[in-house]
């Protein structure tokens, strides 16, 4: 196998089309099919299926796309480690989810980039339950989990701290003037919510489930952003990172509600593989996290 065959399989298995593949890396469209035809003759095994002008990855492709993206990773890093000077470069793919992406990451990263203008970043919104395959198969180079510890056998996993959770409403709620609000309050109460596999939105349900409430009347969003609007329109609760909120509970767009059920705070996490650990763009990411 030559890297550039792979570079070429992972293209195809990415646009899932041998002409879309052949423009991103400015090849004929025979040379593609040609590397692509020799790679599964040197393997033994066919790696996508011609569906007319569709292809499909074979099961032998899914496995191997895992590997194409390590060791193309891991080439990446070679070339890296061994360019003139001391100064890291390279690039450095970043996974995260939507709040630490928002109001977490920025400090760092133009802390980052004030000294390390070399390195290329590239960002990816990654939920957590994304994070441990993506850093797992090399699509990611680093990334921030926000919710329960997670525990992995194949990844560094280092906590960063806490993040509470505030319980917000508008300031016209009837809630918004109550000296306690138990769980059980809420149970009557619209809740709007983050996308299933978010680490506080687990955390929040899994809170509610222990005394008995049910989030059966919530309503899904796919933006933090979006639930705060429709939050301060009175359209009804939301559980989200006091991070995110800040600004609106300064300001009297949002109250926090005062909460009596059990403390609710998520941890910061940040993952990456220690294969990775001697990338030099991804030591001083790691340290600059850290400091952070």
């Amino acid at each position: 196998m030559e890297l550039r065959q792979l570079e070429t399989f992972r293209a195809v298995a990415t646009e899932l089309s041998f002409t879309r593949a052949a423009l991103a890396l400015d090849y004929a469209q025979s040379s593609v099919t040609a590397q692509i035809q020799a790679l599964e003759s040197e393997l033994g095994v066919r790696l996508f299926d011609r569906l007319g002008r569709r292809v499909a990855l074979t099961d032998a492709g899914q496995r191997l796309l895992e590997y194409a993206e390590r060791l193309l990773s891991l080439a990446e890093e070679a070339r890296t480690a061994l360019a003139d000077g001391d100064e890291p470069s390279g690039t450095l793919t970043i996974g995260a989810p939507e709040t630490i992406m928002t109001y977490r990451l920025p400090a760092v990263l133009q802390r980052f980039r004030t000294r390390f203008p070399r390195v290329r970043l590239l960002f990816r919104p990654t939920p957590n339950a994304e994070l441990q395959r993506a850093i797992g198969d090399g699509s990611l180079d680093v990334g921030f989990g926000l919710g329960e510890p997670m525990q992995s056998r194949g990844l560094a996993v280092e906590m960063l701290g806490t993040e509470p959770l505030a319980i917000v409403a508008s300031p016209e709620h009837p809630l918004a003037g109550a000296e306690r609000v138990e769980p059980q309050q809420l149970q009557r109460e619209t809740l709007l919510l983050t996308r299933p596999g978010c680490g506080y939105r687990a955390l929040f349900s899994s809170t509610l489930s222990a005394v008995g409430v049910q989030m059966a009347g919530g309503l899904d969003f796919g933006s933090v952003e979006a639930i705060k609007q429709c939050v301060a329109a009175g359209l009804g609760i939301a559980a989200l990172p006091r991070a995110a909120v800040t600004t609106e509970l300064g300001d009297g767009r949002l109250v926090e509600l005062a909460w009596a059920g059990p403390p609710l705070a998520v941890t910061r996490q940040l993952l990456w593989h220690p294969a990775k650990a001697w990338s030099a763009p991804l030591r001083a990411f790691l340290e600059i996290a850290r400091e952070n």
